[in-house]
């Protein structure tokens, strides 16, 4: 990753550190989210220790990047949005564990480490994301609210963005679309829903913690939406080009699984030339900020180019 990012279509370069910039935030969602979770050490210690080590497993934090630089954008402050980001990044994680199950995807590996059933068992890894979804609300609770975004509509934000209709909804359509011949818009409803309804959930949380105006909360939903889908078209892409050790996790298990993905369905080349479109429209999205929102540009280009 580039030390400054180079904003997409355009002429000149953002002046943006941000390797440095996610080093901090991802400090800082570490500490807290280690101040929120139970300790390892409170019982029944199974469940805290199994939800810290997927927790703790790794990765940039880009769920709670979005939703500190969306509210950066807004003119918010990192301790108004540090609870909404790891309240992100809980539901996130229990969505990675249950993946990973065998009942679902099935996969041994996530962020080059095993995963949570292949150390706790089975049970412990349900019930540890199950807990994780949980703790989500309770942190989300902790937000102090705001003129324009009450606690009510601080937990329906999380709740419609992780139940039935989005997120669960993603992971059920993908499930039954093994093995089956899906159309572009079939798959795009599957990745609209497991993967950029959270990713927009983060950039809406972070304007909200900043009280941001309707005009600023649309403008980080477009950004949202979009940047959303582009990281899953990448995310096919990925588990077609790269190796497991590149990636952290098992390479190839879309295919293996008989899952439809852009490449299977429109071929690599035009896949990258869709993720390139939607990285356009997600930043087409913050011209309202007028240049505040270099973190939010700079993190959606490194989503884009990821792949090289």
């Amino acid at each position: 990753m580039p030390k400054t990012a180079t904003r997409a279509g355009a002429r000149h370069q953002i002046n943006f550190d941000l390797n440095t910039w996610l080093d901090a935030r991802s400090a800082a969602t570490n500490t807290a989210l280690d101040r929120f979770l139970p300790s390892e050490k409170t019982k029944p210690a199974t469940i805290h220790k199994a939800m810290r080590y997927s927790i703790f497993a790794g990765g940039k934090r880009m769920r709670p990047a979005l939703t500190l630089a969306a509210a950066e954008a807004c003119g918010g402050t990192e301790a108004d949005a540090l609870p909404l980001a790891c309240a992100v990044e809980c539901i996130h994680t229990y969505s990675l564990i249950h993946d990973d199950l065998p009942a679902m995807d099935n996969d041994d590996f996530r962020r080059g480490k095993p995963t949570n059933h292949k150390v706790f068992g089975e049970g412990i890894a349900v019930l540890a994301g199950d807990a994780l979804l949980t703790q989500a609300f309770e942190i989300t609770s902790l937000a102090k609210g705001w003129p324009r975004y009450s606690h009510r509509d601080l937990v329906l934000e999380v709740a419609k963005a992780s139940g039935s209709l989005q997120l669960i909804a993603g992971q059920v359509a993908d499930l039954e679309g093994e093995g089956q011949k899906l159309s572009v818009a079939e798959l795009r409803y599957i990745h609209e829903r497991k993967t950029s309804a959270l990713l927009c959930c983060a950039a809406r949380l972070g304007g909200m913690s900043a009280n941001c105006t309707p005009a600023q909360l649309q403008a980080l939903t477009d950004f949202g939406y979009h940047v959303g889908l582009a990281f899953q078209v990448i995310d096919d892409i990925l588990d077609v080009t790269q190796t497991s050790e590149q990636l952290g996790k098992t390479a190839g298990k879309d295919i293996a699984a008989q899952k439809a993905t852009y490449p299977s369905i429109v071929g690599l080349e035009k896949s990258r030339k869709i993720a390139q479109q939607l990285t356009a429209k997600a930043f087409a999205a913050l011209k309202p900020f007028k240049g505040r929102a270099a973190a939010l540009e700079a993190l959606a280009h490194y989503l884009l180019t990821r792949d090289k």
